[in-house]
């Protein structure tokens, strides 16, 4: 006690204690992101060493069609992430649980949904894409087989933000882990040893996804058992927080529907440009999502750590929070700047081993020196307003981004052709900073006279 009785405040953790705790967060992201595109080489692999390049095809194109199907319900992750940090802060047990509830019932009937709309989804993605009969054929034996895995990868997303939201990376890596792990070993045990080529590919993954949602259920039920609380009906079923998460997982999906209308507007450009410049630029393509893997580890770091402390209403924990993630990210941008500076060319050179596509990617390579600098404050700044759970703000910085995109490439690629283009692109990721920078004063304010001041 202090002199007159008052009781000493509690001692907040120094710039030193913040950092260690994003670290101890954020590395075991990165490493499960890692797991991703490790995954994708070894389907690469064995299919690639098949006697026809068709199933090569079929399996790229199937993989694309689920990729672009589950990026948009990507929100299952980061709204249940949103919303599950905020009520760990507030030490409400039983809000905890009802959250994964509610994130776990919206899956379900999604997952049902696309179930009953497999066959008219799957033919308006074949009309798009547009593959020869081979191909299709067995594209469409690969998405016949994985789309009956719906339910356990939307629950896998749900579970996968719900241990985020409690700051317990290490379950959303043993699950990674465990699901890519599987599947890898399933791939070479379907293709390899019993010769189900495309099948075999598609078996695999399914098999991996229910495994790992059994897993993730499982890791939940023990996490309740030691954290408490009780499942209440009336409040997984309450009729304000049931609009508000779909109000959030609404908002997500917007978001995320522009940024891939923004890749996907990136690469019909390029097609125009013709067959190398779409390849050169699907090559520095790889070089921004290989970016996007380190960045959003401090990215979703951000989301927990902001999550608990609004939810603990402690202003103070949220700077923390904000400063130290915010110290990692831009130090990871800095190496990733400096490793396409150094080892870019030889990068797409082990990218690909045509020339006229080497020197069409090596001629925009310098943008890529460039664009881990510009564009982590977008990352960074997402992973602040989902753990604040301000998904509006998102979308409208998202919206308005996108617009500025369209208009920049309308004006830069006629006159620059492809640095126009990739002006433009890092543009758009500037405009997506400094749009939701705007809004950021914003969570601060909704502290009001929070604790910790």
């Amino acid at each position: 006690m202090r002199a007159g009785g008052a009781a000493r405040p509690p001692r907040l953790p120094a710039d030193g204690e913040w950092r260690r705790r994003v670290w101890r967060l954020a590395g075991p992201i990165i490493l499960s992101n890692i797991t991703v595109p490790l995954l994708g080489a070894v389907d690469t692999a064995v299919v690639g060493h098949l006697p026809e390049a068709y199933y090569l095809g079929a399996v790229a194109i199937g993989a694309l069609i689920f990729n672009f199907l589950y990026w948009g319900f990507g929100f299952l992750r980061m709204g249940t992430t949103g919303l599950t940090a905020q009520a760990h802060g507030a030490d409400d047990h039983d809000e905890v649980r009802a959250a994964l509830a509610r994130a776990l019932i919206i899956a379900a009937a999604l997952a049902l949904a696309i179930l009953l709309l497999q066959r008219p989804l799957l033919g308006i993605a074949m009309g798009l894409l547009g593959a020869g009969p081979e191909v299709e054929a067995h594209a469409r034996t690969y998405f016949s087989i994985r789309i009956w895995g719906a339910p356990a990868a939307l629950g896998n997303y749900v579970v996968l933000g719900w241990f985020l939201g409690r700051q317990n990376a290490r379950a959303g890596l043993a699950l990674q882990v465990v699901i890519n792990g599987l599947n890898i070993v399933l791939d070479l045990v379907f293709v390899v040893g019993l010769g189900l080529a495309v099948a075999g590919v598609a078996m695999a993954t399914l098999v991996a996804e229910y495994a790992g949602l059994a897993l993730g259920l499982a890791m939940v039920a023990v996490a309740l058992r030691r954290q408490g609380g009780r499942w209440r009906r009336e409040r997984i079923l309450d009729a304000p927080r049931l609009r508000r998460m779909a109000a959030v997982n609404r908002d997500i999906f917007v978001r995320t529907l522009c940024l891939v209308a923004a890749f996907a507007y990136l690469t019909a450009q390029g097609a125009k440009m013709g067959d190398v410049i779409l390849a050169a630029n699907a090559v520095l393509l790889n070089m921004v999502y290989f970016m996007s893997y380190g960045l959003d580890g401090f990215a979703h770091a951000a989301e927990a750590l902001v999550g608990r402390a609004i939810g603990a209403r402690d202003r103070a924990a949220y700077r923390g929070a904000v400063r130290a993630s915010t110290v990692w990210a831009l130090i990871t941008a800095v190496v990733f700047a400096a490793l396409y500076v150094l080892f870019g060319t030889a990068i797409i050179d082990a990218l690909t081993g045509i020339a006229e596509v080497r020197a069409a990617a090596r001629a925009v390579l310098p943008w890529m020196f460039v664009a881990p600098l510009v564009s982590v404050w977008g990352y960074q700044l997402d992973g602040i307003f989902i753990g604040a759970v301000r998904t509006a703000e998102m979308r409208n910085a998202m919206i308005a981004s996108l617009a500025v995109f369209v208009a920049c490439v309308a004006v830069l690629q006629p006159v620059m052709g492809n640095h126009g283009l990739w002006l433009s692109f890092l543009i758009f990721m500037i405009a997506r900073g400094v749009t939701l920078g705007a809004y950021w004063p914003r969570i601060e304010r909704s502290l009001g006279a929070a604790r910790g001041d």
